[in-house]
């Protein structure tokens, strides 16, 4: 152990955490600095370090905070939290690397990749990519990567495949001038909601999340990987209500 201590701003620079995340972990009482200045300032040791880097690792693997607290109050060995995380990181390379075959294999094609692709593509970047951080934060990312080890892949290509088919069948229906409110309305209402709730799990800020997303993005989602017209949305606004 060394006597090197650090103030709540340094260690957030270091970690590349926030101040006020450290706050929040204090307050929780999963990290609560060993020290205090004479002033009355925060000041993390060693141990605080490596009890923040349990508690990150732990964050990764789609625990809670307050699944974390209980497992560090068992006095979880730090050597177990490494290999843990190691597994973890396996993973992530794994799934780099299927993406990494998925690209070339589809420039290897010289063809237009069609919805599928460009969905496949989006499932397996999705947990990376800036725009999910954007919208979702820590927890509800984490939350996402516990739900899709949950329910296997299997299940999330399955859900994958049906998002283009629907989306085909509510343009025809906008295209059709059928009316939102008629049986064949609300049954691909339900529809779109089933295949929604997939995704969020019935969790209010994931799928409020998801709609500023998709609101935000709505132009690239549907040019680019196929994502629903406004006039599809529209329709199914209208079918919900």
């Amino acid at each position: 152990m060394t006597d090197e201590v650090w103030k709540v701003g340094q260690l957030a620079r270091e970690t590349g955490l926030t101040v006020r995340t450290l706050h929040h972990y204090d307050e929780l009482g999963l990290i609560r600095p060993s020290h205090r200045t004479a002033a009355g300032h925060r000041l993390y040791d060693e141990q605080d370090v490596d009890r923040l880097y349990r508690v990150i690792a732990l964050r990764r693997f789609g625990l809670g905070l307050d699944q974390i607290a209980s497992v560090l109050d068992e006095g979880a060995d730090w050597s177990r939290v490494l290999a843990a995380h190691r597994d973890v990181l396996d993973g992530h390379i794994r799934e780099l690397q299927r993406t990494c075959v998925r690209l070339t294999t589809l420039l290897d094609q010289q063809r237009r990749p069609t919805a599928t692709d460009f969905l496949q593509l989006i499932k397996e970047v999705t947990m990376s990519d800036e725009t999910m951080q954007k919208y979702f934060d820590s927890d509800q990312i984490a939350a996402l990567d516990a739900r899709r080890q949950q329910v296997g892949d299997a299940h999330i290509h399955q859900v994958q495949q049906a998002w283009p088919v629907l989306i085909a069948k509510v343009d025809r229906a906008v295209a059709d001038g059928t009316d939102p409110q008629s049986e064949q309305g609300q049954q691909l209402a339900r529809e779109w909601q089933e295949l929604l709730t997939a995704f969020h799990g019935g969790d209010d800020g994931l799928r409020d999340a998801l709609f500023a997303m998709q609101a935000d993005n709505a132009e690239q989602l549907e040019q680019q990987h196929g994502g629903p017209s406004q006039a599809a949305l529209d329709f199914i606004g209208r079918a919900s209500a």
